[in-house]
Formats: C-alpha cells, structure tokens, sequence
C-alpha cells in the first residue's frame, strides 16, 4: 500500500504497531522475542513518565531491573531497536574489546546497575542532595567494523521474524536487473495459467532467498526434497526428485541466495498438470563471474567524464578476466553513433563494476550471458 513499515525504535515504538507522527507504521516492542512483556511496560511506562531515553546509558540507569534483564536488551540491540542512538552501531554491543572481560552491552548493564545502586544508597543518607559528586564513570565500549547486511539481517530476522533493514538481494541487484531473471511474482503468474496458454521448453531464470527446506523420503523409501524461495515480489515453492534431488541437495539450506534455470513441462502426461524441471543450480553470487560473456554499454558523449574513463581503466586494469567490453557512443540529435570494444584483454565481472553502472543512470546497460 506504499506505506513505510519501520523497524523497533526504544523512543517512539509501543507495545504493538502502531504508526508514528509521520503516518509511518513502527513495529512494537512486544513483538520481539525475547523481550518481555514486563520489560515492555516497564520501557514504555518510564519513557512515558520521564521523557525520551538521551543515549544507551540514559536508557541503562532508568531501566536495568530485574524486569528489563540481559536478555530483554539483547533482543532489542539485535533488532536495531537502539539504533536511534547514533553514537553505537549494533556490533558493538556484542564485541569483547581487548583487554576486557565484558561485551559493550555487558558493560551498559553494569554501568545502569551501578547507578541505581548509588541512587538507592544516596537515599538513604543523610547527603542525599550530594549524589552529583557520587556519579558512576561511564563506561568506553569498543570500536569494532560494523556487522555485514547479511549478519545484520540473521540477527534481525530472529528477534523480528522479518528482514527490516534491507533483504540479502539487496547485494544481488545488478544481476535481478541484467542477467535475465524473472521476477518470482511473474513466475508464479505464468504457473498458474499455464492450462491456458501452455508453453513447455521454455526455459526461465529464478533466483531467491532459499526461506525453508524439508528433506523427505517417499513410501518407497527414495530421497525427495522441497524448497521454498523468496525475492522482492513474492516467494514460490520447487520439488526435487531422486536425480535431481541428489545433484542439487547441497544448495537446499536455508539462507541460501540460489540462482536456478528449468522448464515447465507437464507431468504423467496430463495436458494440466506441469511441474517445473530444474536442469541448472548455483549460488546467486558466482553469477557475475561465471554468466557475464560481455557487456555493452550505451551512452551520449556528455557522460563520457574524465571519472569515467578512469574508474573503467582502473576497474580493467584491476580485473582482468574474458568478458569483453563494447562503448556505444551516440548523439540522438544527428543520429551519430560509434562503437568501440576490447579485442586482446577483457576483464572479470566484479562488484565494484555493477555497483558503478547501477549508480549511473544515464548508461544503457547490455550484459550478454554466457549459454
């Protein structure tokens, strides 16, 4: 519905979903496992009372008790729901530094406890108006680089059920764009009217996120699997039997970026009934390297810059491989056009390649597969 539907946040999420100030829907703090409910009352109720949490150790001293416990925050670091406080990312939370004993998190737990000790004894004294002189130093936490999307995203999936963040396709763009792949939703639409306009032979490209596998064996005691893929528009379901099953099982796990080209061809020879026939299977990341015979591209002579022709000379130079280059250089005005094209030296197709011509719009990209 084209609504954004944004991750946990400790300063603006309720208990369930709820939409923001900006008509966004924010996720609840109660639908995150390991939480609990104690802890979310707890939250919500102090953030209610006392204002928005400043940073981790503001939230630290006003919460850690034995109804927010070491658990209930890791849940929350993991779902990016502290991600509001710019000073930390979430790695950080979990690294032991070194020298250390505690993790970062560890350290904000004991930081929170020590103060609300401090707190509670200054009450109790005589020189309560004094607990400025008493404060607890804060605590460094150690610089680490930052979890990968893919990690990031694990960690996220388990506490939300969801990818919140981004998706793992998200490193895959180039090749969903280029590289011929029907998209899952219109591989679903071609399955489901295929008894009106049957077309078997005709071999299709799909790639996705493998989200659940079921290894079986059937009555007769053959080996069978199941598997189930996702990409931005939808997931789809595929059968492997015997043959198949032993020459693809080794992809079937989940978490899996597969990258798969069949037919649909009809089954028992019922002019209804097809089942899809994987004939190829590989990891979605060999795919630039092992696929790219060439690539083309089209542009006019204004987005021929200097950074061009330097970032291609390096990115050349640094990759060399068999896929070939070709430049198409046209002027729409005067219909001119001239190409040009690597004879002796071609180059290995790379990230940082497909990363440059997807944040140049103004190229016409071609890429010519292999097969």
């Amino acid at each position: 519905m084209g609504i954004k539907v944004l991750g946990p946040d400790i300063n603006e999420s309720l208990k369930g979903f709820a939409v923001n100030k900006n008509g966004e829907i924010r996720f609840g703090l109660g639908g995150l496992k390991g939480v609990g409910e104690a802890a979310v009352e707890n939250i919500i109720a102090e953030r209610e009372k006392n204002g928005w949490y400043k940073d981790v150790f503001d939230f630290s001293k006003r919460v850690v008790q034995r109804s927010v416990n070491k658990k209930s925050l890791e849940s929350l670091a993991y779902s990016g729901a502290f991600d509001c406080f710019p000073e930390f990312h979430r790695a950080q939370y979990f690294h032991v530094g070194d020298g250390d004993k505690l993790n970062g998190l560890e350290k904000i737990i004991q930081y929170g406890q020590a103060n609300q000790t401090a707190s509670a004894a200054s009450a109790n004294t005589l020189f309560g108006d004094m607990t400025s002189a008493m404060q607890v130093p804060v605590p460094k936490i150690a610089s680490v680089e930052p979890w990968t999307l893919t990690e990031l995203l694990d960690h996220e999936k388990d506490v939300t059920g969801m990818f919140m963040s981004g998706h793992p396709l998200d490193h895959f763009k180039f090749e969903l764009k280029y590289y011929g792949i029907t998209s899952i939703s219109d591989f679903n639409e071609i399955k489901e009217t295929l008894h009106l306009q049957p077309n078997p032979g005709k071999q299709l490209r799909v790639a996705g996120l493998v989200i659940d596998v079921q290894h079986r064996v059937t009555k007769t005691g053959k080996n069978f699997g199941s598997f189930i893929i996702e990409d931005f528009s939808g997931k789809t379901d595929f059968i492997l039997w015997s043959e198949d099953y032993i020459k693809f099982q080794n992809y079937l796990e989940k978490g899996q970026n597969i990258l798969l080209t069949g037919f649909f061809r009809s089954r028992y020879n019922q002019p209804n009934n097809f089942e899809f026939k994987i004939n190829v299977m590989s990891l979605l990341e060999t795919a630039k390297q092992n696929l790219t015979r060439s690539i083309e591209i089209s542009m006019q002579p204004a987005s021929l810059t200097p950074d061009f022709v330097s970032f291609i000379d390096k990115n050349v130079r640094e990759y060399p491989g068999k896929s070939s280059l070709r430049f198409t250089l046209y002027e729409p005005r005067e219909q001119l056009k001239v190409s040009l094209y690597t004879l002796e030296k071609g180059f290995l197709m790379n990230e940082d390649m497909a990363n440059f011509l997807l944040d140049n719009p103004d190229l016409e990209v071609n890429v010519g597969l292999v097969g």
